[in-house]
């Protein structure tokens, strides 16, 4: 498994191949491999954390999943005023635990608990959480801006067997991106 925590601007990590490295490791394919939310929840989560921690990267992805589902990029739009937008309930519970999670811990009191309630089981509260914590570890490769995509155009996103990500073709052959 590549390791995911470079930290120089060569790529490579003085942690490769460290217990830490391993254990990062571990927990990005686990998350990843983790399917009891929807594949288009995961992705709004996905990129909400992109938006907040400015990841160039992630935000140029778009999990093959989720555009399967009817993601398109008129939907990732709405992420940044969720609230006010036209997203589903459902969607918009899961992007405030997001926002709770990584803006204001504060947040996450009763009225967020019993929003999730009605929408997801508990099980899928916390992969949620852990979706969040694991799009959020990349922040160490945004502060040092190490993050950039060596592409041009939004990309399609899988994860093999093992939670390790497939880097696919554009994801709009019409290049819908460049429009929204």
């Amino acid at each position: 498994m590549k390791a995911r925590l470079p930290l120089r601007a060569d790529g490579e990590s003085f942690l490769v191949g460290s217990e830490l490295d391993r254990a990062m490791n571990r927990f990005a394919a686990a998350a990843v491999r983790a399917s009891a939310v929807d594949p288009l929840v995961t992705e709004l989560v996905r990129l909400r954390c992109a938006q907040v921690h400015d990841c160039r990267l992630c935000r140029s992805l778009r999990l093959e999943a989720a555009m399967r589902a009817g993601l398109d990029e008129h939907m990732t739009a709405k992420i940044a005023r969720y609230e006010t937008s036209d997203l589903p309930a459902r969607a918009k519970a899961a992007l405030r635990l997001c926002d709770a999670i990584i803006l204001a811990p504060a947040a996450a009191g009763p009225e967020l608990a019993a929003d999730l309630r009605e929408h997801f089981t508990d099980m899928q509260i916390a992969e949620l959480c852990l979706d969040v914590v694991k799009w959020s570890h990349q922040k160490l490769l945004v502060s040092l801006r190490l993050e950039a995509p060596p592409w041009d155009t939004t990309t399609v996103l899988s994860f093999n067997d093992d939670g390790d990500p497939v880097i696919g073709g554009p994801a709009y052959a019409d290049n819908e991106a460049a429009r929204c």
